[in-house]
């Protein structure tokens, strides 16, 4: 398939060739206009030399006094011709014949061309005649008396004017070659500029390469914003508008775009990301970042952002869920054998143990919550407590509710709660475990105040160090072992973030004690029934008699 010239090569011939034409015009122009002037100068010279002979009246009374041809008057007008130049000095009477020529055989004979100053009007012109062509001027000879008795006609060589604008047509001609080259080296940088700003890019391949760009913006679910080498923004497409909570203009630069500080720390810090989680606003992230290269050339750097808000919540949902269906498997497991238990009873006849044995489980409905977990009205608090608890006890730690915990209604807002209160716990329990004191154990306090609950988790860790007080809440810090923490330090930036949403809180209660490890507090407003259902306050009524 052929292929022309590429659009540079096309741009710098184009450049070179109109700067030819404009050059080329320009000296025709100017060669022209020299020529034309020396003409003229020529012709007033010719025309002045002319009148200065037919004014001199010895002249005038010889060719009036009718004598022979030649003689003094050829004489005294080859004197004029040497000393001024011309290139001839012709004296005619009104016959048209001639009384001086530079050529002696010509005198007497009649002019070549016809006398046009016998009516008494000078005339210059360019015309061509036995010495060739000249720039003539004719001025009439008149007598003392005012009479037209001949005509004197002189000439000067017409070469001889163009020899006299040859310098300032060389001139110019040098003029114009200069600028050629530097008009040619001009369009050669522009035209390399052209070649470096479209990447060697031929207008068909821009425009596929432009339709394809706004295919893939706006086609793709991913937010995609860019900039460039200056740090302006380049891309910002609809996706990376909404998770952004606000469209930015491409040209803007990046300190003034006001983007969450992840997005801009990436951007700015030429950061390569894979899938890295961040906290922005009310969302979950995952962005991606890279640089944009072609060749050598850096074209600046580009992020992806993809939510995985509504992803993150179904997670949370799920394990809460997981959490409930653990409490209810561990029930039913508990609830099997103490049916065994009671059974062996009956058979063996002991039926006032099997009685006790019945009170017993009804003072304590969820047998593997205990009567702690009989406190919580929020059955996914429970769920998550007893499916926490075996968890801990596996990891050889005692997971306990607080004395004082109370909560007598149910969750508005159960996934987000458990999330938080789920977190909590595991650090907890991973802290005890990995902590000096024995034995190790983890304690979780709930209170309800209105509709706001608050939590406290503590443990018997070794607390949290004074230097990483500070950053225990950034996101990516977490204080595990250097090849554990793939895909960990975000969990505690989550439960911040969980918690304010709801216009609460969570921080670091104390960081470490004599008696214990760290402790961290959590108040989630509006998330918890107005009104407790009927029979948990005479459930709890009748628990606190019982402990009693």
């Amino acid at each position: 398939m052929f292929r022309g010239p590429r659009i540079a090569t096309q741009a710098l011939l184009a450049q070179v060739l109109a700067l030819v034409v404009v050059l080329g015009a320009g000296l025709a122009l100017t060669v022209t206009l020299l020529r034309n002037s020396a003409e003229q100068q020529y012709e007033q010279r010719a025309l002045a030399v002319a009148r200065s002979v037919a004014e001199n009246p010895d002249v005038a009374r010889r060719i009036g006094a009718r004598s022979d041809p030649g003689g003094e008057v050829e004489h005294l007008a080859e004197a004029v011709r040497r000393r001024t130049g011309m290139l001839f000095v012709v004296v005619t009477d009104r016959r048209g014949i001639r009384w001086s020529h530079p050529d002696p055989a010509e005198v007497g004979k009649e002019v070549s061309t016809p006398p046009t100053a016998l009516n008494g009007r000078e005339s210059v012109s360019i015309q061509r005649g036995t010495l060739g062509t000249s720039a003539r001027a004719k001025v009439p000879l008149r007598s003392a008396d005012g009479a037209v008795v001949g005509e004197v006609s002189t000439g000067v060589r017409v070469t001889t004017a163009l020899e006299a604008a040859v310098p300032l047509i060389r001139e110019q001609a040098a003029f114009s070659v200069g600028a050629l080259l530097v008009g040619i080296g001009a369009a050669a940088l522009l035209t390399r500029r052209l070649k470096r700003q479209t990447l060697g890019l031929e207008p068909a391949e821009l425009a596929e390469l432009l339709r394809e760009q706004q295919a893939v913006l706006h086609g793709v679910g991913d937010g995609v914003l860019a900039v460039d080498p200056a740090n302006r923004i380049t891309v910002c497409n609809e996706e990376a508008a909404r998770l952004l909570e606000g469209p930015v203009r491409p040209g803007t630069p990046l300190g003034d775009a006001g983007l969450p500080a992840p997005v801009h720390r990436a951007l700015a810090e030429r950061q390569e990301l894979r899938q890295s989680v961040a906290v922005v606003g009310r969302r979950l992230l995952v962005l991606s970042a890279q640089a944009v290269r072609r060749g050598e050339q850096d074209l600046g750097h580009v992020v992806t952002l993809r939510d995985r808000t509504e992803v993150d919540e179904l997670e949370r949902e799920r394990s809460a869920l997981r959490a409930l269906s653990d409490a209810l498997r561990a029930q039913a497991h508990e609830y099997t054998n103490r049916l065994h238990t009671l059974s062996g009873m009956l058979a063996t006849g002991g039926a006032e143990e099997a009685q006790d044995y019945l009170r017993e489980l009804a003072a304590a409905p969820l047998a593997t919550e205990g009567r702690d977990g009989a406190r919580l009205a929020d059955p996914y608090l429970r769920g998550l407590l007893a499916a926490k608890t075996a968890t801990a006890s596996e990891h050889g730690v005692e997971l306990r509710l607080d004395p004082d915990s109370y909560l007598p209604g149910r969750l508005t807002e159960p996934l987000d709660v458990v999330s938080v209160v789920g977190n909590l716990l595991d650090n907890a329990v991973r802290a005890a475990e990995s902590g000096h004191r024995r034995p190790a154990w983890a304690e979780l306090s709930v209170l309800a105040e209105g509709d706001t609950l608050h939590v406290a988790v503590a443990d018997s860790g070794d607390g949290v160090r004074a230097e990483d007080v500070e950053r225990l809440f950034s996101r990516g810090f977490t204080t595990r072992d250097p090849q554990e923490r793939a895909g960990h330090g975000i969990g505690l930036t989550l439960a911040r973030q969980l918690a304010t949403k709801h216009g609460g809180e969570l921080r670091l209660g104390q960081p470490g004690g004599d008696a214990h490890g760290a402790v961290f507090l959590a108040r989630f407003p509006a998330v918890l029934e107005r009104r407790a259902p009927a029979g948990t306050e005479a459930e709890h009524a009748g628990t606190q008699g019982g402990e009693q």
